[in-house]
């Protein structure tokens, strides 16, 4: 009798081969964005996608200042944070917030949606959010995705 059993393949941190990025958020839905950000990012576009190894690749946003959202979402969105005292909370529309800060938007869209610990800590390093087009990672041939 021959021995059928098939083998599942999981992938080593050494020999997944990363590649690089980058997205046009110019005009862009917010979620959209972050949804394709963090499925890259998380690498479950692979063929090798393992869930406990960091398999994913490297994503550069480029014009986080200039992406949209759909709705009320600009009045009716807050960002809670708490800083553990009494009468603590501060709330921070979006609206404000991408005045101000128009990557910490991006960038927590996407951490929201990577998984917390020692594994998303790793993928949440490979994510660069810049407001404008300019970024500093030529080097790493970014290839263009469009969404």
């Amino acid at each position: 009798m021959i021995n059928a059993t098939k083998k599942t393949y999981m992938a080593k941190a050494e020999t997944v081969q990363r590649k690089c990025y980058v997205i046009d958020a110019a005009d862009k839905v917010l979620g959209r964005v972050a949804t394709k950000a963090a499925v890259l990012l998380r690498g479950k576009h692979k063929v090798t996608y393992t869930p406990h190894v960091d398999t994913g690749d490297m994503v550069i946003i480029i014009n986080a200042s200039k992406i949209k959202v759909t709705g009320a979402k600009l009045t009716d969105k807050f960002y809670l944070r708490y800083s553990g005292y009494s009468s603590g909370q501060q709330r921070v529309a979006l609206k404000d917030m991408l005045q101000n800060k128009p990557t910490k938007v991006l960038e927590l869209a996407i951490f929201r949606m990577i998984p917390k610990g020692a594994l998303g800590s790793k993928i949440q390093d490979k994510l660069f959010v810049y407001a404008d087009d300019k970024h500093p990672h030529i080097a790493q041939k970014p290839v263009a995705i469009d969404i």
